[in-house]
């Protein structure tokens, strides 16, 4: 039996949704589905996160703040 490697996903239905390359076949196929451990979930979502914010994070515009605002944390007022 000849494996391959894919990505996907599975929707709010529970229906598995994945793209295969031009070579295989029709036909019934064994699925293994492999869960993201909490760690790798964690990781997907700050990818994820990083990506919706990256337009905002790069604008120079968003730099309200420099090292000259505010006090360190070490002075009592």
């Amino acid at each position: 039996m000849k494996a391959i490697k894919l990505l996907g996903s599975i929707d709010e239905q529970h229906r598995l949704q994945a793209q295969v390359p031009d070579g295989v076949p029709a036909g019934p196929v064994r699925v293994v589905v492999f869960l993201p451990e909490e760690d790798d979930a964690g990781a997907a979502w700050m990818r994820g996160l990083a990506a919706e914010w990256a337009d905002d994070l790069g604008d120079p515009r968003q730099d309200i703040y420099t090292l000259e605002d505010g006090l360190p944390l070490d002075v009592v007022q």
